[in-house]
């Protein structure tokens, strides 16, 4: 029974995303996984370079996160970008929550959610973002879907709804390297590339996660491409 509203529930927020809102931006990011780790603790930073005919678009998050419950955890970050003179940052901050829906293996597929709040820095704009979660595994092979809403106001904003879609199949070659191919998909934009992540165990629960992926634009004919690389430490 619990299968079939699992099923439902995802399949519904998807037709959603799909064809109501669409979203726009950055597009590019990470490809979030539903799970939870008891005790779990960790350090992230990430770095997303968007290169287009207009110019180049830096990014930066560092963000310190931990749980809350064997299924919750909560982590918050400090955005910086760089603007329109070349100037680097602090642009926004960011609460982030993740919510394992279900055990780890026990259902035909794993699902977990995810929340966050930005505020941007210095002016009167927030960004809400509610959204699923989704990883099956074939063998050594894993296909993870986020799909996201997202809703934008504020004074110094336009209200409106969005929302994104990201995938990832990867293939488990080895615990430290990882090939994968990625999708973004967002109002005007559609992009594909590879990726590649790795994993490397410490003494007890520390261990070091990278992950690195050039995105291109495909859907239009102009020059539109992001390098993303992310560190994440867990301890």
């Amino acid at each position: 029974m619990r299968n079939n509203v699992l099923l439902a529930l995802l399949v519904s927020f998807f037709g959603i995303v799909a064809f109501s809102a669409k979203a726009d931006g950055m597009v590019v990011d990470k490809v979030y996984h539903p799970y939870v780790l008891p005790l779990e603790r960790e350090l992230e930073w990430r770095l997303l370079s968007r290169q287009t005919e207009q110019g180049n678009v830096l990014a930066q998050r560092l963000g310190l996160g931990w749980s809350l419950t064997e299924t919750m955890t909560i982590e918050g970050y400090a955005i910086g970008e760089r603007d329109d003179e070349g100037n680097f940052d602090l642009a926004a901050y960011e609460l982030e929550s993740r919510w394992q829906f279900v055990e780890q293996g026990r259902y035909w597929a794993d699902i977990g959610m995810l929340f966050e709040l930005e505020k941007r820095h210095k002016v009167d704009a927030y960004e809400a973002t509610a959204g699923f979660l989704f990883e099956k595994e074939f063998g050594r092979t894993s296909l993870t879907m986020n799909a996201f809403l997202v809703r934008e106001w504020g004074k110094d904003i336009e209200d409106e709804w969005e929302s994104e879609f990201r995938a990832q199949l990867r293939y488990r070659l080895y615990s430290a390297f990882q090939p994968a191919i990625e999708v973004y998909v967002g109002e005007d934009f559609f992009g594909v590339g590879p990726g590649f992540i790795g994993l490397h165990r410490f003494e007890g629960q520390k261990q070091l996660k990278w992950e690195a992926g050039f995105i291109s634009e495909i859907s239009q004919s102009g020059k539109d491409h992001s390098f993303r690389l992310a560190l994440e430490f867990e301890f």
